[in-house]
């Protein structure tokens, strides 16, 4: 007969290592890979230097280039991870299509003399990532951002409510307003007229007027009262948000970038072998592809 030896009561069973084993997984993967709160805190602080390097690009860029470029970044890090691609080139090649999608024409040199450092590595990089960040957005590439609501609803302003004074006053207000916006999730929420309502009428509060009643007897005086509601709790929701808005403190992020630097995507990094070795492969594919000679067609014959 068999003979059953006992169990070691200090040796782990194949059942103990398998219920801790998640347990030490997951620690690990926590202590090496970017957490989902982390990478936004990075995907945040990318988006602050996406904000600066727009103001100042020269030429000066319209408003509606530095929105669509921020949507595009906002979107492609909906479906991908910072770990996998950097946010700084990201970031400029989001800039570089939104300029083309707005029709800014500025050619490749010229956008590249706006980035710091080498202008040739630049270029490459944002080639490289155009075609990436256009798959990364789903090759949505049409964004109504609110700038152009605004500017709708200040002429109904003046044409329709001449009680509130010189409306012009208020874009300073305005501006502010909707540079927060674009580090929130709204404009991804919410539709560009609704967001353009709500800045026109936090900076007429902000200057002690009112605008109540045109809103409810003049701009929306067709609208069902449900429709209204959904309105003014939409607008309520989007200053929410903005009220709510932090900048990532700078100490805190370098330490996630030095987090990020061990555990990104070494195939998506321009620095390391594994992205040279990538790109020569892609480069001999192209070289394989075989070359035909069209016969040209003798137009006698």
């Amino acid at each position: 007969m068999k003979k059953i030896l006992p169990i070691d009561a200090e040796k782990p069973t194949g059942a103990s290592l398998i219920s801790t084993a998640p347990k030490c997984l997951r620690k690990n993967v926590q202590s090496f890979f970017l957490t989902p709160s982390e990478e936004k805190i990075v995907a945040q602080y990318y988006e602050c230097h996406l904000r600066d390097f727009c103001k100042a690009f020269q030429p000066p860029m319209p408003k509606a280039v530095s929105g669509t470029a921020s949507h595009y970044f906002k979107r492609f890090y909906m479906h991908n991870s910072v770990m996998d691609f950097h946010p700084k080139g990201i970031l400029v090649t989001c800039v570089y299509l939104s300029c083309k999608v707005e029709e800014f024409n500025v050619s490749i040199g010229q956008f590249v003399a706006n980035v710091k450092g080498d202008k040739e590595k630049a270029t490459d990089i944002i080639l490289n990532n155009e075609l990436t960040v256009m798959h990364g957005v789903h090759y949505h590439l049409t964004v109504h951002t609110p700038f152009r609501p605004v500017e709708g609803l200040l002429i109904d302003i003046k044409t329709r409510c001449p009680s509130l004074q010189n409306p012009d006053r208020l874009r300073p207000i305005i501006d502010e307003f909707l540079e927060a916006v674009f580090f929130t999730d709204a404009v991804l929420l919410f539709a560009p007229s609704q967001i353009a309502l709500a800045a026109i009428l936090y900076a007429v509060s902000r200057v002690q007027e009112n605008l109540d009643a045109y809103v409810t007897s003049q701009l929306l005086a067709s609208a069902a009262r449900p429709q209204l509601q959904a309105l003014v709790e939409a607008v309520r929701k989007i200053r929410l948000l903005v009220k709510t808005v932090e900048q990532p403190q700078r100490d805190v992020v370098k330490q996630l970038e030095r987090k990020l630097d061990k555990c990104r995507n070494q195939e998506n990094n321009p620095e390391s072998q594994a992205y040279k070795r990538r790109m020569r492969e892609m480069l001999e594919d192209d070289d394989d592809v075989p070359s035909y000679k069209v016969a040209r067609v003798d137009s006698d014959s």
